[in-house]
């Protein structure tokens, strides 16, 4: 066993610090949860009482990354408040945090965006769409006809450009180009909404499940090395 021994405090969250590291060093697959245990200093059996395995334990901390990154967004919009009375401001912020966030941390982003995860307790990216886009309505800034599941649209567009600058398939010359790029990303999809009738039925795994609470996680695949 490796690392410093564990003698208090939270031991699910320490496994969870551990195995975010891990996922900075080397991917979403490539350790295991012995190594997590290793890391805090733990037996593996120890770490067992808190996740009844790998998969548990990645989808635990994929909503906790989530969960983060729905207070990063908040706060990016907060901050967006008042500096400009353009009412489209902090969705543009948001989006430009989105593409900041996945760029500054792009292993963790992988995890969170390509594992099934648990339903983080604070509130999700999602909602934060969800509320911005309310709050453009309620200030004139978008059409209510045009409201039905702009969220969808906002993030499949945001993410798509997020992930492409994450994989190198899309360059850009430095931060403010990135930021630049975002916004007019999202103003160009502002346009849209207003010209475009929404598509209908649109919904994701976290609007089901907040729909349909018996559905819960999805399990996540496990790693082709079969650790755990």
């Amino acid at each position: 066993m490796t690392g410093r021994p564990y003698h208090h405090g939270d031991l699910g969250s320490a496994l969870l610090d551990a195995a975010e590291a891990l996922v900075r060093e080397r991917g979403v697959e490539g350790w295991s949860l012995r190594e997590v245990s290793a890391r805090v200093g733990v037996s593996p059996s120890a770490a067992y009482h808190h996740f009844a395995s790998r998969d548990a334990l990645v989808r635990t901390l994929a909503g906790r990354v989530l969960a983060g990154l729905a207070e990063h967004l908040r706060h990016a919009a907060a901050r967006a408040r008042g500096r400009c009375t353009d009412p489209g401001q902090r969705l543009v912020a948001v989006g430009r945090g989105y593409v900041r966030w996945t760029l500054a941390d792009p292993a963790v982003a992988g995890l969170a965006f390509g594992a099934h995860h648990d339903e983080p307790d604070a509130p999700h990216p999602h909602d934060v769409l969800t509320d911005e886009l309310d709050r453009l309505v309620a200030a004139g800034g978008l059409a209510a006809a045009a409201r039905p599941g702009a969220e969808f649209t906002l993030w499949a567009a945001v993410h798509g450009l997020a992930t492409l600058l994450r994989d190198g398939l899309l360059r850009l010359d430095g931060p403010r180009a990135v930021d630049r790029e975002a916004e007019r990303l999202v103003r160009a999809v502002l346009t849209g909404l207003a010209a475009t009738p929404p598509a209908p039925g649109a919904r994701s795994a976290h609007t089901e499940r907040r729909t349909r609470p018996d559905l819960g996680s999805e399990p996540v695949r496990t790693s082709p090395s079969g650790r755990v």
